[in-house]
Protein backbone atom coordinates (compact mmCIF):
# COMPACT_ATOMS: atom_id res chain seq x y z
CA UNK A 1 0.00 0.00 0.00
CA UNK A 2 1.33 3.43 -0.93
CA UNK A 3 2.00 5.92 1.82
CA UNK A 4 -0.55 8.39 0.48
CA UNK A 5 -3.27 5.74 0.38
CA UNK A 6 -2.43 4.53 3.89
CA UNK A 7 -2.37 8.08 5.25
CA UNK A 8 -5.76 8.79 3.68
CA UNK A 9 -7.27 5.56 5.02
CA UNK A 10 -5.88 6.10 8.51
CA UNK A 11 -7.03 9.71 8.53
CA UNK A 12 -10.52 8.77 7.40
CA UNK A 13 -10.84 6.07 10.06
CA UNK A 14 -9.54 8.44 12.71
CA UNK A 15 -11.91 11.21 11.67
CA UNK A 16 -14.86 8.83 11.68
CA UNK A 17 -13.99 7.53 15.14
CA UNK A 18 -13.55 11.00 16.57
CA UNK A 19 -16.80 12.15 15.01
CA UNK A 20 -18.59 9.30 16.78
CA UNK A 21 -16.69 10.11 19.97
CA UNK A 22 -17.76 13.76 19.69
CA UNK A 23 -21.41 12.77 19.31
CA UNK A 24 -21.20 10.45 22.31
CA UNK A 25 -19.50 13.15 24.37
CA UNK A 26 -22.25 15.64 23.53
CA UNK A 27 -24.88 13.10 24.58
CA UNK A 28 -23.05 12.40 27.87
CA UNK A 29 -22.76 16.10 28.65
CA UNK A 30 -26.37 16.71 27.61
CA UNK A 31 -27.55 14.12 30.13
CA UNK A 32 -25.41 15.60 32.92
CA UNK A 33 -23.29 12.45 33.07
CA UNK A 34 -26.20 10.19 33.96
CA UNK A 35 -26.28 6.58 32.70
CA UNK A 36 -27.15 6.20 29.02
CA UNK A 37 -28.84 3.50 26.97
CA UNK A 38 -28.16 0.15 28.71
CA UNK A 39 -25.52 1.46 31.15
CA UNK A 40 -27.52 0.86 34.32
CA UNK A 41 -28.87 -2.55 33.25
CA UNK A 42 -25.43 -3.83 32.27
CA UNK A 43 -23.89 -2.65 35.52
CA UNK A 44 -26.68 -4.31 37.51
CA UNK A 45 -26.06 -7.58 35.67
CA UNK A 46 -22.33 -7.40 36.39
CA UNK A 47 -22.88 -6.73 40.09
CA UNK A 48 -25.25 -9.71 40.29
CA UNK A 49 -22.79 -12.09 38.58
CA UNK A 50 -19.50 -11.76 40.41
CA UNK A 51 -18.09 -15.09 41.60
CA UNK A 52 -14.74 -14.68 43.37
CA UNK A 53 -12.75 -16.29 40.56
CA UNK A 54 -14.25 -13.96 37.96
CA UNK A 55 -13.54 -10.90 40.09
CA UNK A 56 -9.94 -12.01 40.58
CA UNK A 57 -9.53 -12.55 36.85
CA UNK A 58 -11.07 -9.16 36.05
CA UNK A 59 -8.77 -7.44 38.54
CA UNK A 60 -5.76 -9.13 36.97
CA UNK A 61 -6.81 -8.08 33.47
CA UNK A 62 -7.63 -4.52 34.48
CA UNK A 63 -4.23 -4.14 36.17
CA UNK A 64 -2.53 -4.59 32.78
CA UNK A 65 -4.33 -1.54 31.40
CA UNK A 66 -2.33 1.03 33.33
CA UNK A 67 1.13 1.69 34.74
CA UNK A 68 4.28 0.12 33.36
CA UNK A 69 2.65 -2.64 31.29
CA UNK A 70 1.20 -0.47 28.48
CA UNK A 71 4.44 1.52 28.13
CA UNK A 72 6.48 -1.67 28.02
CA UNK A 73 4.22 -3.07 25.31
CA UNK A 74 4.31 0.22 23.39
CA UNK A 75 8.11 0.10 23.46
CA UNK A 76 7.96 -3.52 22.28
CA UNK A 77 5.78 -2.38 19.38
CA UNK A 78 8.54 0.02 18.37
CA UNK A 79 11.16 -2.71 18.54
CA UNK A 80 9.03 -4.97 16.35
CA UNK A 81 8.24 -2.23 13.83
CA UNK A 82 11.83 -1.23 13.10
CA UNK A 83 14.31 -3.16 10.98
CA UNK A 84 17.57 -1.49 11.99
CA UNK A 85 18.74 -0.24 15.37
CA UNK A 86 18.12 3.35 14.32
CA UNK A 87 14.61 2.55 13.05
CA UNK A 88 13.80 0.70 16.25
CA UNK A 89 14.95 3.59 18.43
CA UNK A 90 12.81 6.01 16.42
CA UNK A 91 9.81 3.65 16.44
CA UNK A 92 10.06 3.19 20.21
CA UNK A 93 10.15 6.96 20.70
CA UNK A 94 7.16 7.48 18.38
CA UNK A 95 5.15 4.71 20.04
CA UNK A 96 5.77 6.08 23.52
CA UNK A 97 4.97 9.61 22.34
CA UNK A 98 1.72 8.43 20.77
CA UNK A 99 0.68 6.67 23.96
CA UNK A 100 1.75 9.46 26.31
CA UNK A 101 0.19 12.27 24.27
CA UNK A 102 -3.00 10.26 23.86
CA UNK A 103 -3.24 9.76 27.60
CA UNK A 104 -2.69 13.46 28.25
CA UNK A 105 -5.36 14.47 25.74
CA UNK A 106 -7.81 11.93 27.17
CA UNK A 107 -7.20 13.28 30.66
CA UNK A 108 -8.00 16.79 29.47
CA UNK A 109 -11.26 15.60 27.91
CA UNK A 110 -12.14 13.62 31.04
CA UNK A 111 -11.62 16.70 33.22
CA UNK A 112 -13.77 18.88 30.98
CA UNK A 113 -16.64 16.37 30.79
CA UNK A 114 -16.44 15.52 34.53
CA UNK A 115 -18.79 12.56 34.37
CA UNK A 116 -19.38 10.83 37.74
CA UNK A 117 -18.55 7.16 38.11
CA UNK A 118 -21.13 4.50 39.05
CA UNK A 119 -22.11 4.32 42.73
CA UNK A 120 -19.22 3.44 45.03
CA UNK A 121 -21.21 0.54 46.48
CA UNK A 122 -20.92 -1.26 43.13
CA UNK A 123 -17.12 -1.03 42.93
CA UNK A 124 -15.04 -4.19 43.14
CA UNK A 125 -11.69 -2.44 42.69
CA UNK A 126 -10.05 0.91 43.32
CA UNK A 127 -10.60 3.80 40.91
CA UNK A 128 -9.96 7.54 40.86
CA UNK A 129 -10.87 10.55 38.76
CA UNK A 130 -13.84 11.13 36.50
CA UNK A 131 -15.39 8.43 34.35
CA UNK A 132 -15.54 9.50 30.68
CA UNK A 133 -13.72 8.32 28.68
CA UNK A 134 -12.30 5.34 30.56
CA UNK A 135 -8.55 5.71 31.11
CA UNK A 136 -7.72 1.99 31.31
CA UNK A 137 -9.77 1.38 28.17
CA UNK A 138 -8.12 4.17 26.21
CA UNK A 139 -4.62 3.20 27.30
CA UNK A 140 -5.01 -0.50 26.53
CA UNK A 141 -6.71 0.21 23.19
CA UNK A 142 -3.92 2.57 22.15
CA UNK A 143 -1.32 0.01 23.19
CA UNK A 144 -3.11 -2.80 21.38
CA UNK A 145 -3.37 -0.65 18.27
CA UNK A 146 0.34 0.12 18.31
CA UNK A 147 1.19 -3.58 18.64
CA UNK A 148 -1.20 -4.55 15.84
CA UNK A 149 0.29 -1.89 13.55
CA UNK A 150 3.79 -3.12 14.39
CA UNK A 151 3.14 -6.79 13.57
CA UNK A 152 1.32 -5.76 10.40
CA UNK A 153 4.29 -3.68 9.25
CA UNK A 154 6.59 -6.64 9.63
CA UNK A 155 3.85 -9.04 8.43
CA UNK A 156 5.24 -12.23 10.01
CA UNK A 157 3.52 -15.53 9.45
CA UNK A 158 0.44 -15.71 11.61
CA UNK A 159 0.21 -11.94 12.13
CA UNK A 160 -3.58 -12.13 12.06
CA UNK A 161 -3.59 -14.50 15.03
CA UNK A 162 -1.24 -12.20 16.92
CA UNK A 163 -3.37 -9.19 16.08
CA UNK A 164 -6.51 -11.00 17.22
CA UNK A 165 -4.92 -11.96 20.54
CA UNK A 166 -3.72 -8.42 21.18
CA UNK A 167 -7.08 -6.98 20.18
CA UNK A 168 -8.90 -9.34 22.56
CA UNK A 169 -6.66 -8.17 25.39
CA UNK A 170 -7.53 -4.55 24.67
CA UNK A 171 -11.24 -5.34 24.61
CA UNK A 172 -11.07 -7.37 27.83
CA UNK A 173 -9.40 -4.54 29.73
CA UNK A 174 -12.25 -2.23 28.78
CA UNK A 175 -14.95 -4.74 29.67
CA UNK A 176 -13.26 -5.47 33.00
CA UNK A 177 -13.84 -1.85 34.02
CA UNK A 178 -17.59 -2.31 33.62
CA UNK A 179 -17.55 -5.72 35.29
CA UNK A 180 -15.73 -4.30 38.31
CA UNK A 181 -18.30 -1.51 38.57
CA UNK A 182 -16.00 1.49 38.17
CA UNK A 183 -17.21 2.60 34.72
CA UNK A 184 -20.39 2.80 32.72
CA UNK A 185 -20.29 0.90 29.43
CA UNK A 186 -20.50 4.16 27.48
CA UNK A 187 -17.30 5.27 29.24
CA UNK A 188 -15.63 2.22 27.72
CA UNK A 189 -17.12 2.84 24.28
CA UNK A 190 -15.85 6.40 24.52
CA UNK A 191 -12.37 5.10 25.33
CA UNK A 192 -12.38 2.79 22.31
CA UNK A 193 -13.54 5.55 19.96
CA UNK A 194 -11.04 8.03 21.36
CA UNK A 195 -8.17 5.55 20.96
CA UNK A 196 -9.15 4.68 17.40
CA UNK A 197 -9.34 8.35 16.49
CA UNK A 198 -5.96 9.17 18.00
CA UNK A 199 -4.31 6.14 16.40
CA UNK A 200 -5.74 7.12 13.03
CA UNK A 201 -4.27 10.59 13.38
CA UNK A 202 -0.86 9.29 14.48
CA UNK A 203 -0.70 6.59 11.80
CA UNK A 204 -1.78 9.03 9.12
CA UNK A 205 0.95 11.48 10.12
CA UNK A 206 3.58 8.74 10.32
CA UNK A 207 2.56 7.34 6.93
CA UNK A 208 3.21 10.68 5.27
CA UNK A 209 6.50 11.30 7.06
CA UNK A 210 8.21 7.93 7.38
CA UNK A 211 9.94 6.17 4.45
CA UNK A 212 8.08 3.73 2.19
CA UNK A 213 9.66 0.65 3.80
CA UNK A 214 7.69 1.39 7.00
CA UNK A 215 4.39 1.00 5.17
CA UNK A 216 2.44 -2.12 6.27
CA UNK A 217 2.94 -4.99 3.86
CA UNK A 218 6.29 -3.80 2.49
CA UNK A 219 8.48 -6.93 2.07
CA UNK A 220 11.68 -7.36 4.00
CA UNK A 221 14.84 -6.40 2.12
CA UNK A 222 16.59 -9.34 0.43
CA UNK A 223 20.09 -7.94 0.77
CA UNK A 224 21.89 -10.17 3.28
CA UNK A 225 24.01 -7.21 4.43
CA UNK A 226 20.98 -5.29 5.66
CA UNK A 227 21.15 -4.97 9.49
Amino acid sequence: MKRGDLAELAGSCGLGAWTAFGVLTVVVVGHDGMPLFGDADLLSWCVAHRPDVAVAFARGVTATGTGVVPYTLAALAGVVAGRTLRQRALAVALSLACLGAGQALRYAVMTLVARPRPPLTDWATHASGWAFPSGHTTTSALTAGLLIIAVRIRAPRGWRALALAVGCWGVLVGLSRVYLGVHWFTDVVGGWLFALGWLGLCLGAASRWLPQEWTPGTPEPTDATTP
